[in-house]
């Protein structure tokens, strides 16, 4: 799991005290926190410092890296072109402000819906890169 610094500073408050199933797992899986000022990752278990090339420690895993939050690191991520794919979970709630996961501006990314379920209130849709 890779995560921004602001969301694993949120994180590391909220699941190392829970002892549910998903919080175990949420304990004890590996997490990159991308980060150039955070040194001290103790607070959770199994984190550890990416550093500031988030880029290249993504190309370096083995596997699939799962990003929660952090649209900074995802938009970092987009403009390497290694973004594969995306699930996001979307609450009917309407804003009206805030930041885009896809700015304005931006060259277009053409996807396709791989799966769309109802998870309570919310909907969960998985986008795959579109096929030529």
């Amino acid at each position: 799991m890779l995560l921004g610094r602001k969301t694993w500073q949120l994180f590391s408050r909220l699941w190392p005290g829970r002892d549910d199933p998903f919080s175990a797992r949420m304990n004890a899986v590996p997490k990159l926190v991308a980060s150039r000022t955070l040194a001290d990752v103790s607070a959770w278990p199994n984190s550890r410092v990416a550093g500031g090339d988030v880029a290249g420690t993504v190309q370096d895993q083995q596997g699939d890296v799962i990003i929660t939050g952090s649209l900074s690191v995802v938009h970092a991520l987009m403009a390497e072109d290694l973004v594969d794919e995306y699930r996001l979970l979307t609450f009917p709630t309407v804003l009206g402000t805030g930041e885009r996961l896809f700015p304005s501006g931006s060259p277009p990314v053409y996807l396709e819906c791989l799966s769309a379920e109802q998870s309570g209130a919310a909907v969960l849709a998985r986008y795959g890169r579109a096929r030529p």
